[in-house]
């Protein structure tokens, strides 16, 4: 990947603070959150939908593998400025598409303005607080996935 991309919208600093809020947001939930960055569409998919890349890279980080299917993907592609948020089966049992794309839409609306970083902290902060209405942390939960951030 470029990364020359990627440090026009985020710096490193941005990767470790939305680590933080990540951990920060998974110690009162039993969700797993991960944050997945890709600068451009391959050729090969060049015509997948969003959701399509943001689906295949869910599968690729495992994320379908937590015990209690609470994996949730915030997927950015960089070049198009797209961001789609999809959850796997446990949560959407609970939590329809729509309280998840209205998350997205807020955080395109602070992208819009320049505000990248405080528009993944903020994403970040609200799945948190979904997740854990929904999905309050368990006694024996442990940390499935890892909280660092991917490009």
């Amino acid at each position: 990947m470029n990364e020359q991309l990627i440090y026009q919208f985020f710096s490193d600093d941005d990767f470790l603070r939305f680590s933080k809020k990540i951990n920060e947001a998974e110690k009162s939930t039993s969700g797993e959150i991960r944050i997945s960055f890709r600068e451009k569409r391959t050729f090969f998919n060049r015509k997948k939908a969003i959701r399509k890349l943001a689906e295949e890279e869910f599968y690729k980080l495992n994320m379908h593998r937590t015990r209690d299917k609470t994996g949730i993907l915030l997927f950015l592609l960089l070049s198009e400025k797209q961001f789609y948020i999809l959850a796997d089966e446990g949560i959407n049992s609970k939590v329809e598409q729509s309280v998840w794309d209205s998350v997205r839409d807020e955080i395109q609306i602070e992208f819009k303005n320049g505000n990248f970083s405080k528009g993944m902290i903020i994403g970040i902060e609200k799945v948190g607080k979904i997740l854990s209405e929904h999905f309050p942390i368990k006694q024996d939960d442990t940390n499935e996935l890892s909280n660092k951030v991917i490009f």
